[in-house]
């Protein structure tokens, strides 16, 4: 079972986005894949029309039930996402109490990682989405993830977001026994705007090794599919956006060959 973070400390740089195509996409190459919601705002839980207020159990449930030392089923919160070989490990809002909490509970940063493991015959490939800030619950998808793929809006701004995650993430490898690899994908590119390209030519001059190669262009049918409830693959396979993520993914599990020179690492 592969794990990878979906992150960046930033909001609106296409996380969910990228979470939602490229686990549509593994499904629909035929691998079983879950999607894990941990932003308490539950973009990726209400794209597929759960409602993060309502929801009795959550990915809240497997802190809650640490805290309350009591065993928990991971399998028992998943929920069916309408595509074939694709599920989804809910989010609900009571994730934002979680760090007012860490304090009084000992090993918090390895519940994510722990209840994974228990699932690793279930999946081939498990997809974490992430808050846009640092956190415990940042700490425990980086704590459970063989890869991170971060997400950088073409802009200004989202630059400065990614120099934060970065620093983040020096922070996070020292805590850790084990090395993980990191890849920077830019997203929402316009080749029509010259903050597109003058941000792109940033990434590409400031982190050569750790930049993907392609781009992911600003596309409508994203937003389509996301008012369907549809994962972009099922929705439109032939869109250019689609396509684009579809090029990353095969980067994406390149680099995951024994041996392989594709990609980068961290």
């Amino acid at each position: 079972m592969k794990v990878w973070t979906i992150a960046n400390q930033k909001g609106g740089v296409g996380k969910t986005t990228t979470a939602v195509s490229l686990g549509g996409l593994l499904a629909a190459w035929g691998f079983r894949t879950l999607l894990v919601d941990i932003d308490p705002h539950g973009s990726l839980t209400s794209y597929f029309r759960y409602d993060p207020d309502m929801l009795e159990e959550s990915a809240y449930s497997l802190f809650q039930a640490v805290a309350e030392r009591r065993p928990i089923d991971p399998a028992s919160i998943i929920c069916e996402t309408g595509t074939e070989g694709l599920e989804l490990l809910p989010a609900s809002v009571a994730l934002a109490t979680l760090d007012r909490q860490a304090g009084r509970l000992e090993g918090m940063g390895l519940i994510l990682k722990n209840a994974l493991n228990k699932l690793s015959d279930r999946y081939d490939y498990v997809l974490i989405d992430c808050p846009p800030m640092l956190g415990v619950l940042m700490i425990n998808a980086l704590a459970a993830c063989e890869r991170l793929i971060i997400p950088v809006q073409t802009e200004f701004l989202a630059l400065k977001g990614l120099e934060r995650m970065l620093n983040t993430l020096k922070m996070v490898l020292k805590a850790r026994k084990t090395d993980f690899s990191y890849i920077i994908v830019p997203t929402l590119f316009d080749k029509r705007t010259r903050a597109s390209i003058s941000s792109l030519r940033t990434l590409r001059e400031n982190w050569p090794n750790e930049l993907w190669e392609g781009v992911i262009p600003i596309d409508t049918k994203f937003r389509e599919a996301s008012r369907a409830g549809i994962p972009p693959a099922a929705f439109d396979p032939r869109a250019r956006g689609l396509l684009a993520y579809a090029a990353l993914l095969e980067t994406l599990q390149q680099m995951d060959q024994p041996h392989s020179r594709a990609g980068v690492s961290g």
